[in-house]
């Protein structure tokens, strides 16, 4: 600790969302030292430029200021100097996600991608980090939850925490304020449950029963004889908000954002969609202390957080945990079957409602992160499919074919646990790198002992669509799609813009797109009638399949009119429905989601 890089952040400005971050380093390249802010964040793949946030900066040694000479958007340089070299900056934090940092008079929040300097060169030795209280008696009450190791602070302490390199030092988000803290333990790991906002009559003891459940299934899956977890302590920090949903993924911790009416109320018992929502971005995130961070792509050991880091197997790293979520809410007895189907049947209709999934393959899709999935607009369900939604669906299709084809002596969890002992387990303590996409799919067929490529053609670098129908039969579910139904559709999805009603997306095809109508049209009446933000689809109703309409609508501040034919909602209805005959499939079903 000698030589460690110190970093001293406080809460300078709140009124302001201003952060102040004073870094120095004992032993400074003698030919000038240099200095960069991450330009991404790990979990969230597109460039986020966070260097943008810095307001001022400044850097001085033996009480003289040092010259800076800023080389490119996020990366500067000091002039040489002889002794330690101190830098002063300040950060504006006024971004209420889980990727940056945020901070007002009700809280503090941040990712050390935002907020720490890294001193180029110096990465691989000890970082400490002392994070103070705001210089004002009405933050007095004020706690910290991080994962980040306590030096001299204690524990939800302000003070000193220290990591062991730099890596690890950004892998801790850190939230301080007022919030509502609870502990369980999971296999023996304590978790904490952080959460940040006005949550009237939460029911933080169901929180926590239910989160312990997930937790201990995910342990038990990865390592089923020693229940070892891979951290010694974990922490959900939630920030409940009026209307929000995300999550971002670290080794030892999660940032959530979540709606208040999300969580659960004390004397309610039935689950809501919103809760049981909210459990599924907590088991997925959970997830991912396995899978992405500590497992990883080879593309990702290390981060090159300064530039894109191109994979084709985000399909692996975020579909398979998208399939898992679920599935291990069902496994721990949070939901039932029937919750379960249901939310397999919603991602089934989502991939199968845009023709993007066509034209893109999900290998594809994760390469092209950088530029699509994550800068989407009103023709992606046209050109893009989701490696979440059907990363999540190879993973299911996966998972049934190989139990199937294998008599039910293998399943994907055997594949994930060799993934995990080979490129997880002592990926921290060995330094191990991670998987190429040529490895992931020798790896499949060494597992399971079947020969995969074909399955791998078709659905990761082709764009078929699965047999579901057939994927599903050997465990006793009936898989159904319900639609065509007669009921006539535009084929596009709208807005509320104000009271007025907004396309936003256009489908490829459909009435809307070949009358010539597009994204962004404000409607304003159909064969006359006002059209407004709730009508709508009443007044559809009132038409056939086949009935030709006038729409009018605004474009811009243009008024133009479309003839639009109308034909039947050809929207996905999928269902699924679990069978307890043949009993061979629902034995083969039990052994699948662990339901007795």
């Amino acid at each position: 600790m000698k030589n460690a890089i110190q970093y001293t952040i406080v809460p300078k400005d709140p009124a302001a969302h201003l952060f102040g971050v004073t870094l120095v380093v004992l032993q400074p390249d003698p030919e000038g030292q240099r200095f960069a802010l991450p330009a991404w964040i790990p979990g969230s793949y597109m460039i986020r430029e966070f260097a943008r946030n810095i307001v001022q900066i400044r850097a001085e040694s033996a009480g003289k200021p040092v010259a800076l000479e800023k080389l490119d958007k996020h990366t500067w340089q000091a002039e040489p100097c002889s002794g330690p070299l101190t830098l002063e900056y300040e950060v504006y934090a006024w971004d209420l996600s889980v990727r940056a940092a945020h901070l007002d008079q009700t809280h503090g929040f941040f990712n050390g991608t935002s907020v720490f300097l890294r001193v180029v060169g110096q990465e691989e030795g000890e970082h400490v980090v002392d994070i103070r209280r705001p210089d004002d008696a009405f933050y007095d009450g004020w706690r910290v939850a991080t994962a980040l190791r306590e030096l001299k602070a204690k524990r939800y302490g302000f003070g000193t925490y220290i990591a062991a390199d730099y890596d690890e030092l950004i892998d801790h988000p850190v939230e301080m304020g007022t919030f509502e803290l609870a502990t369980f333990r999971a296999h023996g790991v304590p978790h904490d449950v952080v959460i940040t906002g006005r949550v009237p009559n939460l029911d933080m003891a169901r929180l926590c029963a239910d989160l312990k459940k997930i937790c201990e299934a995910q342990i038990a899956l990865f390592e089923p004889r020693s229940k070892r977890a891979p951290m010694e302590r974990y922490v959900f920090m939630t920030m409940a908000v009026g209307d929000g949903y995300g999550g971002l993924e670290h080794r030892a911790s999660t940032a959530l954002i979540c709606s208040r009416g999300d969580l659960p109320v004390k004397g309610q018992k039935e689950m809501s969609d919103g809760y049981r929502t909210y459990l599924g971005l907590c088991s997925h995130e959970y997830f991912h202390t396995w899978n992405v961070k500590r497992i990883k792509p080879a593309a990702f050991a290390p981060y090159d957080l300064q530039n894109e880091g191109y994979t084709t197997l985000l399909w692996l790293f975020e579909g398979f945990t998208s399939y898992y979520d679920d599935l291990m809410l069902v496994r721990s007895g949070v939901i039932d079957e029937a919750a379960y189907f249901k939310l397999v049947a919603k991602t089934i209709n989502g991939v199968l409602r845009g023709s993007g999934r066509s034209k893109q393959s999900v290998a594809e899709s994760s390469f092209d992160a950088w530029v699509k999935y994550y800068r989407q607009d009103e023709n992606s369900p046209n050109a893009v499919v989701s490696y979440y939604a059907k990363g999540s669906l190879v993973a299911l299709a996966l998972d049934l074919t190989i139990r199937e084809q294998t008599g039910r002596r293998k399943s994907l969890d055997d594949v994930m646990r060799t993934l995990w002992r080979r490129y997880g387990r002592d990926f921290y303590e060995g330094g191990r790198r991670g998987i190429t996409e040529a490895e992931v799919e020798a790896l499949f067929d060494e597992v399971t002992g079947l020969k995969l490529k074909r399955f791998f053609d078709r659905y990761v670098r082709g764009t078929e669509d699965f047999p579901f129908a057939k994927l599903f039969a050997p465990f006793g579910v009936t898989f159904s799609d319900k639609r065509k139904n007669g009921k006539p559709a535009l084929g596009a999805r709208t807005t509320r813009d104000s009271n007025d009603c907004k396309l936003a997306n256009v489908y490829e095809g459909g009435p809307a797109h070949q009358a010539g109508l597009s994204a962004g049209d404000i409607l304003v009446a159909v064969d006359g009638l006002r059209v407004t933000a709730s009508n709508l689809e009443n007044l559809i109703t009132r038409y056939r399949v086949g009935d030709q309409v006038a729409v009018h609508a605004f474009r811009r501040d243009e008024l133009m009119m479309f003839w639009v034919r109308l034909e039947g909602d050809d929207a996905p209805q999928v269902s699924l429905e679990p069978n307890a005959q043949p009993a061979d499939a629902a034995r083969a079903r039990a052994a699948w989601l662990m339901t007795r």
